[in-house]
């Protein structure tokens, strides 16, 4: 992992490392809502976050173990709504996070 200096992390405008991670955290929060609304509302809020790699994978995190079993069944659902012109979704993978 690269270091990244503090003023230039911090570097406002559009161009700053700073920006970049804003933005990325956006784009995620909105495909995770987007990906949410489309779930039964009982499923919907297991999907804790999501996010398409470059090689056009789209990788969702669920709650538990369970939860994942049961978003895969909606495999389908998932990768037509992740998936966009600009950023096609090619594959799926379901992950669980990890508690400490």
């Amino acid at each position: 992992m690269s270091i990244i200096r503090l003023d230039k992390l911090l570097k406002s405008g559009p161009g700053g490392e700073l920006g970049k991670i804003l933005r990325r955290a956006r784009h995620m929060d909105d495909l995770t809502t987007r990906l949410r609304a489309n779930l039964d509302p009982e499923i919907a809020p297991t999907l804790l976050a999501a996010n398409i790699r470059e090689n056009g994978e789209l990788v969702v995190v669920a709650s538990t173990s369970a939860w994942a079993a049961k978003l895969r069944f909606e495999s389908e659902t998932l990768i037509k709504t992740a998936h966009t012109p600009d950023l096609p979704v090619k594959s799926i993978r379901i992950t669980v996070t990890t508690t400490t």
